[in-house]
């Protein structure tokens, strides 16, 4: 027995094994394709390529790293994924073309295939991929191929697996898609695919998870999506333009743990179907246009982690249920229009890690069972209308890191307490409306480590708290709108961590100590509206992150400091309505950001100072908003300006400009939204071509020299030309403040003014000029136009029919001109105007009646137009006298004339009868005496 097994031994020993090597053309296909990358990558960095050092000629290729082989020694798997991607500190990857992968489309065998994250670009090599017929996993995600999907890819029916997310893929989805029957995963998030998504894609049954996010897909969805009954996650979010109702059949979609329909344009109500998505973990149905109450069903969906429904139009209260989502760790409802108390269920959440109530109109005091949320990291109820103090329950939180309860009509005496929750980093109190009252008398011994202060309007006075001082981790500090006084204290100076500092609208003295600008960090400096003086310190420049420099309403005099130049990444420069003086700038063109790019916005506001000479031109070629008005400049408006090709408001008021309108107006570049030349001694003429100037919203040309006549052309100014909306002007501030544009003034409704959301005013002021010849019919056409006034000039001819189409007009003044003929009764379809002044004409005829001409009932507003009559001024008018009123004042006149007569007969008749008696008298007694 044992001589046969040693004979098998020895017949074994002889017998070849099969060593199953990667066949030769697979291992020259990846050296081929690693002695590419490796030329490539070493000629793009200056560290040597080493991602494939295993790859070596002299061994099975099925031993390398990255690589996985069949039993029978094919390559099946190649895991390439960041191969390209460059070390530290060199994180800015370079892009390679598509062409790097010919060698690998010879590999046939390849049944899963990883390039992810390799910022490969160029077109899908189709034909390449075409000949992978076996692929069953494709993850391409993180590169940069573009163009469409190739119909090649399409005949990879084989496939189980495909992501192309975060590429620069484009085109719409076609019915191609259908041939996926066996893919279970499809994630083509953060591309540029358009169009409707299509329906053959509600056909591959076997999907588990759908992501076609952040595209701009449209339409909406179809019902079929309730056929993907596997579905187990579902994206349709990000940047998407779905629109309509959610369909009801998501419903069926019973299997589903993660959805999303996050930005999208849904409206309606949130479809009764999704209480059947018991297994839901996370729903996310933000920013979108959805309405109704939030329905009481959401609190069966108790599988719920995370619940999103922020950002809609949804009414009503919070629905009690809510309590029932015990696993939520967070939960976002802000930016809504939800009403009423929450509820205090809301305290059973003991998982939440967030809480997001914050911009609605939630009502009656915070619930104290808020308190029971002991994991709570982040708080957010502001902008509310919660009443009361802040709850005693709060101190439990110790977990609590953002506090955020400002904008709220929260009332009582900021409790001290706050300040003892040790994890506290950010805490956000007071603001808009709010009551609550800062204990000024009140020792305060911080326990925690802040980040963030923000307290305005909270009623602390004296001088700058102290304790604040010991917050050496403060990055952000408000406390704009209280009654601070006192000099700016050396040791707020110092603290060198604070990157936003707000102090406005304060009673602050004194100058500003030039320690300050030392700080590296500081980027956000308001200290406007206080009584600071003295001059700017000239090392402000040393702050270089300084982004936002408001320093208006102060008694600043003295030069502009020449260093304000060394700012390189300023985007906000506001030094207004202080006694700044000098006729010598600083040069303010120079801002690049230093390493980053060219600044794209830029926002100055240097007006109501007494700065003199030229008008100035040295400003960044991404100046946006320039207010230069109330100061001494003068001279010709300077062409350099007319350059600014990203600038959307221009004020120069009060300023002396020389030359001619004409000659400048037309070349200003077609952002220009607000231009403001008031009383600038502005001579010439409005030209024909005054349509081009397309942005314009808002022309104050008032108090000038202009002459000529108001050109027809001006009622194609395209924006004043809008049909009325809510908010017809489109929003384009970007990232600068709104609050930014509220420096403007203007003549409004007869009086001065400083316009608040100035985006929604569209305003005409001629006023104040030597134009003549008629109004053109065509003013009629400026259908968005809020104010129209060209009053105070020798306008003459009739006011046009055509003004009954300013369906937006709010005031209306062609007063001190020479008009003539009657007030069209078209006015009365004005249904927003509110003053009408057409005083100082020599218009005639019957005020119109009817809509809002029933309220024009100033008088000084019909004034010296002699032939005007009507009820607004208490004068009837002929035809407005019955006939039979007529014959009646006939009669009394006579009835007049008669009784004149008698009263003036009657004495007349008595007196001369007593002379004939007396007469007759006297010459009876002569009788007898004789």
């Amino acid at each position: 027995m044992l001589k046969l097994i040693l004979s098998i031994l020895l017949i074994l020993n002889f017998i070849s094994i099969p060593s199953f090597s990667c066949p030769i053309h697979q291992k020259h296909a990846l050296l081929d394709f690693k002695s590419t990358l490796t030329a490539i990558y070493n000629s793009k960095y200056p560290v040597k390529f080493v991602k494939l050092d295993s790859w070596n000629p002299a061994s099975n290729c099925c031993t390398w790293e990255r690589v996985n082989c069949s039993r029978t020694g094919s390559v099946t798997e190649l895991h390439l994924y960041e191969v390209a991607y460059p070390p530290l500190p060199y994180l800015v990857p370079v892009s390679i073309s598509s062409e790097i992968l010919s060698p690998i489309f010879r590999i046939r065998s390849l049944e899963s295939l990883d390039i992810s994250y390799n910022y490969f670009e160029g077109e899908i090599p189709g034909d390449g991929f075409g000949n992978l017929t076996k692929l069953l996993h494709l993850d391409m995600r993180y590169n940069n191929f573009n163009g469409s999907i190739p119909s090649q890819l399409f005949q990879l029916t084989n496939l189980r697996y495909l992501d192309m997310c975060s590429n620069n893929l484009e085109g719409k989805l076609g019915p191609e898609l259908g041939s996926f029957r066996k893919l279970t995963t499809l994630r083509l998030y953060n591309n540029r695919f358009q169009g409707p998504i299509p329906a053959q894609l509600f056909e591959l049954e076997s999907l588990r998870d759908l992501d076609l996010g952040d595209n701009n897909l449209g339409g909406r969805l179809s019902p079929e999506i309730g056929k993907l009954r596997n579905l187990e996650s579902l994206f349709l979010d990000s940047t998407n333009f779905l629109q309509g109702k959610i369909p009801e059949e998501i419903g069926n979609l019973t299997k589903l743990r993660d959805f999303s329909l996050y930005n999208n344009s849904f409206s309606g109500g949130i479809p009764s179907s999704i209480a059947n998505l018991t297994k839901l973990e996370s729903l996310d149905l933000s920013v979108n246009s959805l309405s109704l109450e939030i329905p009481t069903f959401i609190g069966r969906l108790t599988n719920l982690y995370s619940l999103a429904l922020w950002s809609n139009q949804l009414t009503g209260p919070i629905p009690s249920s809510i309590g029932r989502l015990t696993n939520l760790t967070s939960l976002y409802l802000r930016s809504n229009q939800l009403t009423g108390p929450t509820p205090s269920s809301i305290g059973r959440l003991t998982n939440l890690f967030s809480l997001a109530l914050w911009s609605n109109q939630l009502t009656g005091p915070i619930p104290s069972s808020i308190g029971r949320l002991t994991n709570l990291t982040s708080l957010d109820l502001s902008s509310n209308q919660f009443t009361g103090p802040i709850p005693s329950s709060v101190q439990n939180l110790s977990k609590l890191e953002s506090l955020w309860l400002s904008n709220n009509m929260l009332a009582g005496e900021i409790p001290n307490w706050l300040f003892k929750i040790r994890t506290l980093k950010e805490i956000y109190i007071g603001g808009k409306g709010s009551k609550l009252i800062w204990n000024n008398t009140t020792k305060v011994d911080p326990r925690c480590s802040l980040q963030e202060i923000s307290m305005p309007s909270c009623g602390i006075s004296g001088k700058i708290p102290e304790w604040i001082s010991s917050q050496k981790e403060l990055r952000f500090l408000d406390l704009s709108g209280n009654k601070l006084e006192g000099r700016f204290p050396h040791w707020l100076a110092e603290m060198n961590n604070i990157s936003s500092m707000v102090l406005s609208g304060n009673n602050l003295s004194g100058q500003i100590p030039p320690r300050l600008f030392i700080s590296s960090s500081l980027a956000v400096l308001d200290l406007s509206r206080n009584n600071f003086s003295g001059e700017l310190p000239e090392n402000i420049g040393n702050a270089t992150k300084i982004s936002y420099l408001v320093v208006s309403e102060n008694n600043f005099s003295g030069l502009i400091p020449k260093s304000i130049s060394n700012l390189k990444r300023l985007s906000v420069l506001d030094l207004s309505r202080n006694k700044f003086s000098g006729d010598n700038l600083p040069v303010l063109n120079k801002f690049s950001g230093g390493s980053l790019p060219v600044l794209n916005k830029f926002y100055l506001d240097l007006s109501n100072n007494d700065l003199s000479g030229k008008i100035p031109t040295n400003f960044p070629k991404g100046t946006e908003i320039l207010y230069l008005g109330g100061n001494k400049f003068s001279g010709s408006l300077p062409l350099n300006l007319t350059k600014l090709v990203n600038l959307r408001v221009l004020d120069l008021h009060n300023s002396i400009i020389t030359g001619n309108l004409q000659d400048i107006l037309f070349k200003f570049p077609t952002s220009l939204e607000i231009l403001i030349l008031r009383n600038t001694s502005l001579n010439g003429f409005i030209r024909n071509n005054i349509s081009k100037c397309t942005s314009l919203r808002i022309l104050d040309l008032s108090g000038n020299n202009l002459t000529g006549s108001i050109p027809r052309q001006m009622g194609n100014l395209a924006i004043m030309n809008m049909s009325a909306s809510p908010n017809p002007i489109s929003r384009s501030t970007g990232d600068l403040d709104e609050d930014l544009l509220q420096d403007l003034i203007v003549n409004w409704k007869n009086s001065s003014q400083r316009l608040h959301n100035v985006h929604f005013y569209v305003l005409l002021d001629l006023s104040g000029n030597n134009i003549s010849g008629e109004i053109p019919a065509s003013l009629g056409n400026l259908k968005a136009l809020k104010q129209l006034n060209i009053s105070h000039n020798k306008i003459s001819g009739n006011i046009p029919l055509s003004f009954g189409n300013l369906e937006s007009i709010e005031s209306l003044d062609v007063s001190h001109n020479e008009l003539s003929g009657s007030i069209p009764q078209s006015l009365d379809q004005l249904g927003q105007l509110s003053v009408l002044d057409v005083s100082y004409n020599m218009l005639t005829g019957k005020i119109p009646r009817g809509g809002q001409m029933d309220t024009m009932n100033e008088l000084r507003y019909f004034q010296n137009n002699s032939g005007l009559c009507g009820m607004q001024i208490n004068i009837t008018c002929p035809e407005d006298i019955p006939p039979s009123e007529e014959r009646d004042e006939e009669e009394e006149d006579l009835s007049w004339i008669c009784w004149e007569g008698t009263w003036i007969g009657f004495p007349i008749g008595f007196f001369s009868t007593i002379l004939i008696m007396g007469y007759l008298l006297n010459f009876i007694r002569l009788f007898k005496i004789w």
